[in-house]
């Protein structure tokens, strides 16, 4: 038995709630973030000029206070202009944001019954990635630093990353999301191997057939 297997086994053992307890970047089993009663609370303002600095040496794209150890419903995301896709204009939703959104308390409302599977990788779950089910469409609402209260429709990656991050808010990992985990894999080798891409692009379809 090879040690990358064990290794992979040992990863889905601690993050998947079927096996039990796990515990990733502040993230503790069935934890649920508390809500932020007052969101221009100067403290609010300095934990997340802390996940921007973090989310910078991490390259992200996203990040959720959980994963910096706190248990407040605040994220932070930006969509890189190569992943803004076309999808949100021809669906009439909102550009997706290129510059930074620090989303307190946000909501998401699915939009249809339509959903994607695409691949994802996180930093609480480090080296691996695997092909997740979610919203093709959503509607988000969340109130900003200021205290005003922002809304958007999304698509595409822009849906995804904003769902990703926010079930962090509700304790929850990505591969607690997949249907399938023969598709949870080593980022590195699953990114070769094309076929296996391919084949966890596809699999909602087969799931629907």
């Amino acid at each position: 038995m090879s040690g990358d297997f064990l290794k992979k086994f040992a990863l889905i053992y601690w993050i998947h709630p079927f096996f039990g307890p796990y515990k990733a970047y502040g993230h503790t089993e069935n934890s649920v973030a508390e809500k932020v009663e007052d969101p221009t609370d100067p403290e609010i303002a300095a934990l997340v000029e802390d996940m921007i600095d973090t989310l910078e040496d991490a390259r992200g794209v996203g990040l959720a206070a959980p994963q910096v150890h706190v248990s407040k419903r605040v994220v932070i995301f930006f969509i890189p202009p190569g992943r803004n896709g076309a999808d949100e204009e021809e669906n009439g939703d909102d550009e997706a944001p290129e510059e930074l959104t620090v989303m307190i308390n946000p909501e998401i409302e699915p939009i249809g019954d339509e959903t994607e599977v695409d691949w994802e990788a996180c930093l609480s779950v480090p080296d691996l990635m695997g092909a997740v089910p979610r919203h093709a469409r959503i509607r988000y609402h969340w109130t900003d630093l200021e205290g005003g209260r922002q809304e958007r429709t999304a698509s595409g990656f822009h849906a995804r990353a904003v769902q990703h991050e926010c079930d962090h808010l509700d304790g929850l990992l990505y591969p607690m999301r997949m249907s399938d985990l023969k598709f949870l894999g080593f980022a590195e080798e699953t990114n070769q191997n094309i076929p296996m891409l391919r084949a966890g692009r596809v699999l909602l379809e087969k799931d629907d057939d």
